[in-house]
């Protein structure tokens, strides 16, 4: 019974795997009201995206300066 259904399954996902690729995905949640749960969800991600790329280009080996504060040593 279950393998009936995992076959199912891969056969669903082998056809419409190759349609879900031609989707533009950022138009289509352009296209949703600005109230649309999945378009929340997509706007979040790209918030993190953007903060991680920024964190990171801080964190930068060798940088100094205002954009990467320096701690004093903590004292004992």
């Amino acid at each position: 019974m279950f393998a009936a259904v995992f076959v199912g399954l891969g056969v669903l996902a082998s056809r419409l795997g190759s349609k879900m690729q031609n989707i533009d995905w950022e138009e289509t949640f352009e296209r949703m009201p600005d109230n649309a749960p999945p378009k929340w969800m997509f706007r979040n991600i790209t918030t993190i995206r953007e903060n991680t790329d920024r964190i990171l280009k801080i964190l930068e080996p060798g940088r100094t300066g205002p954009e990467r504060p320096v701690s004093p040593p903590p004292d004992d």
